[in-house]
């Protein structure tokens, strides 16, 4: 079982996105950020913003992409490859319309989705063999509604259960990045909303 070395956050860039629901996986890294005390720094050379932690004796890139969201491949693939860091190291956290609010679910490999960014580092990146973590943020109820909905901001009830939903996740994050899916899985899947 390979330990996490990068957590990448999915999100668009700029101040008109930074309270979209599609920016739910930037909130997380965010947290992450500000929980290890350790603020980003943009890199032009990795497509977004960066810094590094140390998770219980392991160092783990943090990343925003700012390449917009169809394009998060690009970051991931190039801060990947310039750190050796293989596919099943890397912990992805987005945007999850299949969850409610407040839900957030651990998953390894898998599809996109339809999800854009998921999409995008899949192709790029040559496989789906890394973990996501899937941050419940609802759906409209009909599919074309959807692109709305994910660049729209939640409600304030909504936010702080997505944000209570990430602060449960970062309080995971040293089983995570340690291998320990299932332990982190059971606590993260096992709490309802």
């Amino acid at each position: 079982m390979s330990t996490i070395q990068l957590v990448a956050g999915l999100g668009n860039p700029g101040d008109e996105y930074e309270r979209t629901r599609h920016n739910a996986g930037f909130w997380f890294v965010d947290a992450l950020s500000r929980h290890w005390n350790t603020p980003f720094r943009r890199e032009a050379k990795f497509h977004g913003e960066v810094c590094r932690i140390s998770v219980q004796g392991e160092s783990v890139w943090l990343l925003k992409p700012d390449t917009w969201m169809n394009r998060s491949g690009q970051a991931v693939a190039r801060l990947a490859r310039f750190y050796k860091i293989p596919l099943e190291a890397i912990l992805v956290a987005h945007d999850e319309l299949d969850l409610p609010p407040g839900t957030v679910r651990l998953k390894q490999g898998g599809g996109h989705g339809g999800h854009n960014g998921l999409r995008d580092i899949i192709s790029l990146m040559g496989g789906n063999g890394f973990t996501r973590l899937r941050i419940g943020i609802g759906h409209p109820g009909s599919a074309g509604d959807v692109t709305g909905f994910v660049l729209g901001k939640p409600p304030a009830a909504e936010r702080q259960l997505i944000e209570d939903a990430i602060d449960r996740a970062v309080n995971e994050l040293p089983c995570i990045v340690h291998g320990n899916y299932q332990k982190a899985m059971n606590r993260l899947h096992s709490r309802q909303t």
